[in-house]
């Protein structure tokens, strides 16, 4: 597994790829094979069929699978125990590299997002890089695309805040869409069509990343570096988890991910993939050569592409720009949804935009190694639907062979070492196996952790960390029934050609409600209840060995509620489970963030807002009405975004029409639409503001009066 000496670019080894895919993945298929004679054997034994040929077929998919997720806990434990020159940061000396006149945009694309949250992230990402004293490199943009009126007002009032409050008005930038085509795609598509030849790199991050400033400048310097790279992906560590279910994934990602992404990278390396945040992009090779297609088709699977990121990934490497995975670079961080049903809804999108793959698998032109990428994303939801009709296949052999009386053992095994063996410890030895294919990453992961005392201490110590895995173990036996049936039907509703709709993803720790749950777990306790009472009348044996799929379907509903309670995360936390270092030894960063953020659960008002109050203030408070009115202004100053304003009817009699109504009617005899297209008018803006306060009462709507006493009455 050594790294060959020949040299490919300014002093870095050259790479044989071909030895190393071959390794990894003959590996997993070697595996597969002996496993899948195994239970040919054993199906061997009850009598051939054509059901037997779908279910070994089946086997044989899934176990494939599960291999290649277990060659990666080998082969990434491997590399970090007896290390590899085969890591970007290892190729060649990048501290000392001079970046200075390298420009850099840092953007932040946001949806209906928390804008205080968004904001506060950005702040700590800007005080950090202001700390490492090459902030003169790096702008930050935030990319809105929000449809919410009162979101976008807030958001305006967040970034003038900020900028005014660090001084940094010229360094951070706010723009929001007129209208929001091709999703964060398109977003950042504008962004570079506007701005990006200004930048020699810019780093895409979430409305949810925080960086550190260190590994911001480090990510600059490895590509300054290394001039035929065109994409580093860095491995965000989940952060800032409350819920049970919330910190259960973050503890995972923390202790498994070292393991599996080292792994990902031994076969991969410089023909990585992009994950769509926390990386850093050659700009000019990226909009060169990386617009998207429209697919053909009607959608769920036709049009825009949704998952963007490996299709990207895979343009870059299709004109020879390598892509590398920096997964030893520490510093990136991102937050997650904190309950099981927000995580699902996520997995929908992610869902539909892998199945839309299948189409990209043919393009011309594409790298081998980029459609194995594709393929495996694809797999990652066809697993949940391939796992269901194994289990359906079994069932309906097992009751055929009941309802016909067929012996269980009609011929020897056909493996001499098993040919003494009863079919059930021929079963029990696969089973075992399989177990061993997926509990052993996990293992070695343990087995990593325990050899860096220091990396040890910050998971609480070895022993909590092991129990923290078998809490962990206990809890994805129970999730993952759910989410084979949550994958299926995603699979299944985009075959019937339903497709899903863009929302924001909530990141908050609420926690789920009884009545909510029940609504939407319901169908998996029915199936559990209905598929255990099968199971019982089949064979009561039978049922105990499918114990562990049944619970996680009729435990579904308590399940999803009590992992999302933020109090039981808390218990969990005070216990010393599933601590994480971002927990014990917490950045700068990260302490920063969450201080801020207690600071405004703590002093703002929790009274609920009237509806409307964005539009409120953007018209009434001079302040707001005054920013919003100068970005409206420096947009429509912009060439680029003279059609987008046509389309909107800016300035037209149209538009002072539905001005008029505003106020003579309210906000609510107007359509969303329409408020919006008002909100967008910077002269209609300053005159609503002057016509609100100086017009009579009888010409204005009664919601007006009552907004403008509320304003009249504020400090």
């Amino acid at each position: 597994m050594g790294d060959a000496p020949n040299i490919s670019e300014a002093g870095s080894p050259r790479i044989h790829r071909g030895w190393r895919l071959f390794l990894f993945f003959s590996s997993a298929v070697l595996l597969t094979g002996m496993v899948s004679m195994l239970f040919a054997d054993l199906l061997w034994r009850t009598g051939w069929s054509a059901s037997r040929t779908a279910l070994l077929s089946l086997f044989v998919i899934l176990f494939l699978l599960s291999a290649v997720g277990c060659m990666h806990g080998v082969y990434g434990f491997w590399i970090r125990v007896f290390g590899t020159r085969c890591r970007i940061t290892a190729l060649q000396d990048y501290r000392n590299r001079d970046i200075s006149g390298v420009s850099t945009a840092i953007v932040f694309p946001i949806y209906n997002e928390n804008a205080v949250r968004v904001f506060e992230g950005l702040r700590a990402v800007y005080e950090s890089v202001a700390r490492t004293g090459q902030l003169e490199g790096f702008d930050f943009f935030v990319l809105s695309d929000t449809t919410d009126m009162d979101k976008w007002v807030e958001e305006e009032r967040c970034w003038q805040e900020l900028a005014q409050d660090l001084d940094a008005l010229g360094k951070i930038y706010y723009r929001r869409r007129l209208f929001n085509e091709e999703r964060k795609s398109g977003n950042v598509r504008d962004f570079l069509n506007n701005w990006g030849r200004r930048y020699r790199y810019f780093i895409c991050c979430d409305a949810d990343s925080v960086m550190r400033g260190e590994t911001l400048v480090d990510l600059v310097k490895l590509m300054e570096t290394h001039p035929t790279v065109g994409l580093i992906q860095t491995v965000p560590a989940l952060v800032n988890a409350e819920s049970l279910f919330g910190r259960i994934q973050q503890f995972a990602n923390r202790l498994y991910a070292p393991v599996f992404i080292a792994g990902l990278n031994y076969w991969a390396l410089d023909l990585g993939n992009y994950w769509g945040h926390n990386a850093i992009i050659r700009t000019e090779p990226f909009m060169q050569f990386c617009d998207l297609p429209q697919l053909p088709g009607r959608k769920p699977f036709g049009g825009q592409i949704l998952s963007h990121d490996f299709v990207e990934a895979a343009l870059m490497l299709r004109e020879n720009w390598k892509v590398w995975l920096a997964y030893d670079l520490e510093g990136s961080y991102e937050e997650a949804p904190q309950a099981l049903i927000e995580n699902a809804q996520r997995e929908r999108r992610w869902c539909q935009g892998n199945m839309q793959h299948g189409l990209v698998l043919f393009a011309k032109g594409l790298r081998g190694v980029s459609r194995l990428h594709l393929l495996l994303g694809i797999f990652g939801y066809l697993a949940g639907p391939l796992w269901l009709a194994f289990l359906l296949v079994f069932n309906w052999i097992y009751w055929y062979q009941n309802y016909t009386g067929l012996s269980n053992l009609s011929v020897p095994a056909f493996n001499p070492y098993l040919a003494n063996w009863s079919g059930t410890a021929h079963a029990l030895l696969i089973f075992v196996i399989c177990m061993v294919v997926i509990m052993l990453p996990k293992l070695l992961s343990l087995i990593d952790l325990a050899r860096d005392r220091q990396r040890c201490q910050s998971f609480g110590g070895l022993g909590r960390a092991t129990f923290g895995v078998l809490g962990e173990t206990i809890f994805s036996t129970l999730h993952a029934p759910m989410l084979m049936l949550w994958h299926t039907r995603f699979v299944l509703t985009n075959l019937a050609g339903i497709t899903v709709g863009w929302t924001a993803q909530k990141r908050d720790a609420d926690g789920t409600s009884w009545l909510y749950a029940a609504q939407r777990h319901w169908g998996h306790t029915l199936i559990g209840v209905v598929w255990g009472w099968f199971m019982w009348v089949l064979d009561p044996t039978l049922f105990w060995w499918f114990t562990p799929v049944l619970a996680g379907m009729v435990l579904a509903v308590p399940l999803s509620v009590l992992t999302s309670r933020r109090s039981f995360g808390l218990g969990a936390r005070s216990l010393g489970l599933f601590l994480t270092p971002e927990e014990t030894r917490p950045p700068q960063e990260i302490v920063s963030l969450r201080s801020r953020m207690r600071i405004h659960d703590l002093t703002d008002d929790k009274t609920p807002r009237r509806q409307f109050t964005g539009l409120a203030e953007a018209v009434l408070d001079p302040y707001v009405n005054a920013i919003h009115v100068s970005l409206l202004r420096e947009k429509q100053l912009n060439p680029s975004y003279a059609e987008q304003f046509a389309r909107l009817g800016a300035g037209t009699d149209q538009v002072r029409d539905l001005g008029e109504k505003l106020l003579a009617e309210g906000p609510e005899k107007l359509n969303p639409a329409e408020r919006m297209r008002v909100l967008a008018d910077q002269k209609l803006m300053v005159q609503l503001h002057s016509q609100a306060w100086l017009r009579p009462e009888e010409k204005l709507a009664p919601w007006w009066k009552a907004m403008i006493r509320e304003f009249s009455q504020r400090d």
